[in-house]
């Protein structure tokens, strides 16, 4: 008597579609992180009075930027050639990870440490970005005459 096995299928996935992915799910643990902030003690009442980190226009603009690069990336990863696109995702990768890893190390007390945790998983993700990007499959015609 043969025994079947059950075979699900399977397709290769886009490296571009994965990468977007990746920074979409970077994406949420950002403005998880943002939104779990709120709860931490007297938060909400030190913004309404202006007391936090982000006091000036300045420093408002560059972490605006900063958080403006995953969502870009989301888009970008998808629409650029292949050559532009890799040297992005690693460049913005590498800068984002070693960014999370300082904010999730900075961030260490007990109303904060869902903060280290979702930093950590932050830097893993774009870490795999890199990674992903890093090992870009070659095309055949590549493959062929390098």
């Amino acid at each position: 008597m043969k025994i079947k096995k059950l075979q699900y299928e399977d397709f290769k996935i886009n490296v571009k579609l994965i990468l977007s992915a990746l920074w979409t799910s970077v994406m949420f643990l950002y403005i998880y992180g943002d939104y779990f902030e709120l709860y931490v003690p007297e938060k909400v009442e030190d913004l309404l009075n202006g007391q936090n980190i982000l006091n000036t226009p300045y420093k408002l603009l560059f972490v605006a930027i900063i958080l403006t690069l995953p969502s870009l990336m989301i888009f970008l990863s998808l629409l650029m050639k292949p050559k532009w696109n890799r040297v992005l995702n690693i460049s913005i990768g590498v800068f984002l990870t070693l960014f999370t890893l300082l904010a999730g190390i900075s961030s260490f007390t007990e109303w904060r440490i869902f903060y280290v945790i979702l930093s950590f998983l932050e830097s893993i993700i774009t870490s795999i970005i890199v990674w992903k990007a890093w090992r870009w499959p070659k095309s055949q015609f590549d493959k062929e005459y390098s």
